[in-house]
């Protein structure tokens, strides 16, 4: 009897944890937003589409550890933006914001996760119009190379001894 209650209290927690790491991956979206899912690309990837609040598209990416990538966001309007989020942390902060830090963001990925896209228009700038065109590259890039060290010089022959290394 023990045993059987061991079981379903294991059975239980692992459920739990599935439950719990789908709902890390599921976006929430705003009415009328319509989600792409995307893939990395194998090479450069252009995403267009229109900032319009409540129908515009938002686009899941999945990364793995390792890859190497640039992603740009452009618009012909200056209160048009990207926010990056990581669908596998339980904050809703966007670790990437083009309103803060620039129109590129440039990474190699340190871990396996899957990344939500969101252009948006924003809502507290004065403005005209109902949204603005965009345009997203994902560029997978080659990973950095690491710079050889540069081989020490061989020993010249001197008529001067070294010096005693300072302590």
């Amino acid at each position: 009897m023990k045993d059987l209650s061991v079981r379903t209290i294991i059975a239980a927690a692992a459920l739990f944890l599935l439950t719990v790491s789908a709902m890390a991956q599921t976006p929430q979206l705003d009415p009328g937003e319509k989600l792409e899912k995307l893939q990395f690309p194998a090479v450069t990837m252009q995403l267009k589409g229109w900032t319009k609040f409540g129908n515009s598209h938002v686009y899941t990416l999945p990364v793995r550890a390792g890859q190497h990538m640039k992603i740009s966001f452009f618009s012909k309007s200056k209160f048009a933006f990207l926010a990056i989020f990581d669908l596998s942390k339980p904050d809703d902060e966007a670790f990437f914001g083009t309103d803060e830090d620039g129109m590129s963001f440039e990474t190699t990925v340190k871990e396996n996760a899957t990344w939500l896209l969101r252009p948006y228009y924003s809502k507290v700038s004065p403005r005209r119009g109902l949204g603005a065109p965009f345009s997203i590259l994902i560029e997978p890039l080659a990973a950095a190379q690491q710079q050889p060290k540069p081989a020490a010089e061989p020993e010249r022959p001197s008529l001067f001894p070294k010096a005693p290394a300072k302590q």
